[in-house]
């Protein structure tokens, strides 16, 4: 999302993957109630769908919850979106830090009384439930990493935190962002949409966020997880390299490496049949 290392430009945006066959209802979030939760002393807004087994969805960076509208119609599951503090509509925090991110989500997990919830994580999103998982391994059954940053952090170049600093109030220069990490989104309500929710992240986050993930470093840390693991990687990802996601696949003792070569940073909306059918046969 918008505070990666923009191998393609400075509008390279992270964020921070059947429909008809496997039952997916295009834009079910739209037509679901919000909900909100105190965790830690903060208003986290969050939707679900659907009841079952816990699927818990994280996003990624300049990202909500609307991401995972596509993809929460998951027939025997419990799927639970929610905005991060300093994200979306949930209350902000002073920092942006990856690891209090992961606090967060732990703490909206036991404040749903979800057990053993498979997570996944998107972009930046997948630093926090790596985080999550390696210093509590007991609260997820497995985690889904979705180009996601690597245990090794993620380094943004000094010459682009101008442009960082540009999206607080430049919209369209956001909107372009966004569309540059997600090149197979061909439905431009949907990213109207996302650049709306974009435009809620707190203004102290679009270069803490960056700053976040060049901290960030969990090598040797991430294996203390010995759950299932898959990673998904998109070919045509102009964040996150193979490299990347090869290295944060081997981190984990059953982790397990998909490449996918026909979408960019963000499957769950570029290609939401394959991201279900990829989920779905896992967790199975």
């Amino acid at each position: 999302m918008l505070t990666m290392s923009f191998r393609h430009g400075a509008v390279a945006v992270m964020f921070v993957v059947c429909l008809v066959s496997c039952g997916i209802t295009i834009n079910k979030e739209f037509d679901m109630e919000s909900k909100t939760v105190t965790v830690l002393g903060k208003k986290i807004n969050y939707v679900e769908h659907g009841s079952g087994k816990p699927i818990v969805l994280v996003h990624g960076n300049t990202g909500s919850l609307r991401w995972w509208s596509l993809v929460m119609d998951l027939p025997g599951y419990r799927t639970i979106a929610l905005d991060m503090p300093n994200f979306g509509k949930s209350e902000a925090l002073d920092v942006a830090d990856i690891d209090v991110y992961a606090d967060y989500v732990a703490a909206f997990i036991t404040a749903l009384k979800l057990e053993k919830p498979v997570v996944v994580g998107h972009s930046l999103g997948g630093g926090v439930v790596m985080s999550m998982a390696a210093r509590k391994p007991e609260l997820a059954r497995s985690i889904v990493l979705i180009d996601s940053a690597s245990p090794s952090g993620l380094k943004t170049p000094e010459a682009n935190y101008p442009y960082i600093e540009m999206y607080r109030t430049n919209r369209a220069l956001l909107k372009q962002g966004l569309a540059a990490v997600a090149p197979m989104l061909k439905d431009g309500a949907l990213l109207d949409l996302l650049a709306d929710d974009a435009m809620l992240m707190a203004g102290h986050a679009f270069s803490g966020n960056a700053r976040a993930l060049e901290r960030f470093d969990y090598r040797g840390k991430a294996g203390a997880f010995k759950g299932p693991v898959l990673v998904l990687w998109g070919r045509k990802d102009i964040i996150i390299t193979e490299e990347m996601a090869r290295e944060t696949a081997a981190a984990y003792t059953n982790g397990k490496l998909e490449i996918l070569e026909e979408v960019g940073h963000s499957v769950m909306v570029e290609d939401p049949a394959t991201y279900t059918r990829l989920l779905l046969s896992f967790i199975k």
